[in-house]
């Protein structure tokens, strides 16, 4: 039987609040790019433990503890796949601020806990609980006023090259987006996903 999490139905615009206030009391330097596992480990405290085969085991880059006090995540990502890394704690941290009543009530504290709590949760409250922590990563990582001081500089350089990203093809703005992602120390896709949610596209 599904377990009611009670599970907020936070708009894009909302978790854009919640990540711009995260930022403020956690960041407020605004450096890029966002230095996220020294706000983990120092400022929030969270222990970061890899955990080799975590990802091919059970399928899952990382997860946070439902007493919200220790992020596990895969070794091989936490030791080679430094984008990947960065958004995963990200994502665990958008659980910690955005769902902490929620996993208090399932009480897990290993990943063979998370999934079976996983079996508890109905399909709607868990797709909530995901796209809310990817959501929330991305606007943590990839921060509204820096997302668009950089797109103004990669369309000036752009122009400058003799190019336009007016109508640009999906390649052209592929391209675009991945000369971007190093400045945040992110992948291509996530700087992609804030672009176009942010519409910063021209027509």
């Amino acid at each position: 039987m599904a377990h009611d999490l009670c599970v907020p139905h936070l708009s894009y615009d909302d978790l854009r609040v919640a990540a711009a206030s995260f930022l403020k009391q956690h960041h407020p330097s605004g450096v890029i790019p966002v230095p996220i596992e020294e706000i983990v480990e120092i400022r929030l405290r969270l222990d970061v433990i890899p955990t080799p085969g975590l990802q091919k085991t059970f399928d899952v880059d990382a997860f946070i503890a439902s007493d919200m006090e220790s992020i596990f995540v895969d070794e091989f990502v936490y030791q080679s796949r430094r984008g990947r890394y960065r958004f995963s704690l990200a994502h665990e941290i958008a659980h910690a601020v955005l769902h902490q009543k929620a996993f208090r009530n399932l009480s897990f504290d290993s990943i063979e806990g998370w999934k079976a709590a996983q079996e508890r949760i109905s399909d709607e409250q868990y797709g909530w609980l995901e796209w809310q922590g990817y959501a929330f990563a991305g606007l943590i990582l990839v921060p509204e006023s820096a997302l668009r001081e950089s797109f103004d500089s990669a369309r000036s350089r752009a122009a400058a090259g003799g190019a336009s990203i007016s109508n640009a093809s999906d390649a052209v703005r592929r391209m675009v987006a991945g000369a971007m992602a190093s400045e945040f120390d992110v992948s291509t896709e996530v700087v992609e996903k804030r672009i176009t949610k942010d519409n910063l596209w021209p027509a």
